[in-house]
């Protein structure tokens, strides 16, 4: 059991840093602790796809030397999907820290537990005007 580990230890280092992404997502209250949560499940993922789709002595499927059988590459498709990840990835990152700033401005706190308060009172402030 232990041997098997240490020959896929990129799938278990994928497993750990996934495991410590999602705890620091779901109990962190801070809101840049979360988006650093979020990024190193998405490296988790990632790894764990890329390690999935190398395979020991097949070359990359640049088609040389008349080799045209698909056994003698690795399949492109992991790694097509793990650059598309990351561009979503990034995409997702800015946005979520575009918002970050934007909530910090308006409630200067990075607390999820003081914005939900603070937006509550601003909430039924503007109810109690009507």
């Amino acid at each position: 059991m232990g041997a098997n580990f240490m020959i896929n230890y990129e799938e278990l280092t994928a497993m750990i840093l996934f495991g410590i992404g999602f705890t620091t997502l779901l109990f962190n209250r801070n809101l840049l602790k979360k988006i650093i949560g979020l990024n190193l499940m998405d490296t988790g993922v990632y790894l764990f796809l890329t390690s999935m789709g190398y395979i020991q002595g097949r070359l990359a499927p640049i088609l040389t030397d008349n080799l045209t059988a698909a056994q003698n590459y690795v399949n492109p498709i992991p790694a097509g999907l793990v650059l598309t990840g990351i561009v979503v990835s990034v995409s997702v990152t800015a946005i979520m820290l575009s918002l970050t700033v934007r909530l910090y401005r308006r409630y200067h706190t990075l607390n999820l537990d003081e914005i939900y308060m603070y937006a509550q009172n601003d909430h039924s402030e503007e109810g109690g005007n009507h």
